[in-house]
Order: C-alpha cells, then structure tokens, then sequence
C-alpha cells in the first residue's frame, strides 16, 4: 500500500508539477547557475547508497584560495526562496519513483553521518528515506539532532499508511507557513558530529 501511494502521487506530481519543474529548471540555471540538478550520495535502505536529486539553491562562489565561500554566502535569496518553499527537493519525487526514496520517511542525510551514529539513532535507515518526515513536521531543521533522530525512529516504530497520510497532509500546511526552515544563526543544518557525551 505505501509503495502504491508512493508511487501514483509522485507521478501524478511530476506530471501536474512538470510546467513549474521546466520554470524552477531555467530559473535556477539563469539565476545560480549549472549545473540545475544538485546530485550527491546519501544513504539509503539500510545505509545502502543511492544518488539524490535537488534543484541547486548555491552558488559556486570560492575565496581567493578556491575553496568555496560559507553557505550563508553561497545561499542567495533565489535559493533561500527555493529551499523556504522546499521547492528544491521536487526532484526527489524522481527517487521516489525509481524506488530509492518513500514520500514518507527519515530525511536521507550524509555518508559520513552513517559512522557517527549510536545503535538507537541508526535504526532510522530500517526505513526508505522520505521527502518529508515526522520530525519535519515536528520541528524540521530548528530542532537539535538528538531531538530529530528520536522522531525518526519514533516514526520507524509506528509507521502505518494513516501516519504517512496524516503527515503528507501537515507537510502542505508546514511548507506554506515556512516553518522550522534553519536554526538561529545558521544557513543550513550544523553538522552533525555525533552523540554528546
């Protein structure tokens, strides 16, 4: 059934949606930059890599060193507005389709996250990754990783197709409101470098 749902609504999105991905695409390249999709390895299954995709919402913007500038340098307003309105993770809706991703589950975070976990917080890839999650309804980016991960195996001990349901629905009213976008003082998510002792 989750499979199913997963599958008819993200199609039905990328085919309602496919004037406004066309749109996004050509202002992305316009406006920040080649290329339009952002592609990077994150884990998966349990753990197992896949290749997720995003529109770009940063610049390629270095130093005098080469070395790239600070996201909040990087992150113009055009990209902060994509990311707002999570209008960049529409092409997750391709992996969601090729199998790699659910609509509903633990955010798929970064490779070398997978080592930094305590045997709790990696039961969260027990699950497909999802678009949209408990915790992101629950607080998305503005709460701490200790909080985020117990909602992410909250969701992995009561999944059913009603919660998914339940919780696509809040992600609607969430993404309109723009709410728990980043924490104070950050651009993106600090990274995450382990369990506190």
């Amino acid at each position: 059934m989750k499979r199913l749902l997963d599958l008819v609504v993200s199609s039905t999105l990328l085919f309602l949606l496919s004037p406004l991905l066309i749109a996004l695409g050509v202002a992305v390249g316009m406006l920040i930059g080649q290329p339009i999709l952002f592609r990077q390895r994150r884990p998966g299954l349990h753990g197992v890599p896949f290749e997720l995709l995003k529109f770009r919402t940063m610049t390629n913007a270095v130093d005098t060193g080469g070395r790239p500038l600070p996201d909040r340098e990087r992150l113009g307003r055009f990209g902060a507005m994509l990311r707002g309105l999570s209008l960049d993770e529409l092409p997750e809706l391709i992996n969601v389709i090729r199998g790699d991703m659910s609509l509903v589950g633990p955010r798929p975070l970064l490779m070398q996250y997978l080592g930094r976990y305590d045997s709790t917080q990696a039961r969260r890839h027990d699950v497909l990754p999802g678009v949209t999650g408990w915790a992101q309804i629950n607080g998305r980016n503005a709460i701490s990783w200790e909080e985020r991960f117990a909602l992410d195996v909250w969701y992995v001990d009561h999944r059913s197709f009603w919660l998914d349901l339940k919780i696509l629905m809040i992600t609607v009213r969430k993404v309109f409101r723009r709410e728990g976008i980043t924490q104070p003082g950050h651009a993106t998510m600090p990274e995450f470098m382990g369990r506190r002792s």
